[in-house]
């Protein structure tokens, strides 16, 4: 599914494909494969509100029709690692955006 191969700044949160790495601060947090998946996909697409079916449809590279609840935990997973919730939102009723208003080193 990645295929850009560009960093991404936005405030002190590097999310570096080529490494598949992710620094807040200076400390490198692990993610799953899905986990740096999911982070990938909404801080490329800062502001867009992705739902759950197209996260799961987007990073698992297939269609799902079961229960969605694994996107949800894959995204508070994320959450707790970057210890900033402010990067990732959840719009009620329709799915979660990275958020459009913090400043970006793109």
């Amino acid at each position: 599914m990645l295929q850009e191969t560009k960093n991404i700044q936005i405030g002190e949160l590097i999310v570096d494909l080529s490494k598949r790495s992710v620094i807040t601060g200076n400390t490198e947090v692990t993610l799953t494969n899905r986990e740096f998946e999911i982070l990938y996909l909404l801080a490329s697409s800062q502001g867009r509100v992705f739902s759950k079916e197209q996260i799961y449809d987007l990073v698992w590279e297939e269609p799902y029709s079961g229960d969605y609840n694994i996107v949800m935990s894959h995204i508070r997973n994320i959450r707790e690692k970057i210890e900033q919730p402010i990067y990732i939102q959840t719009v009620w009723g329709v799915g979660y955006r990275f958020n459009k208003n913090l400043s970006s080193g793109l």
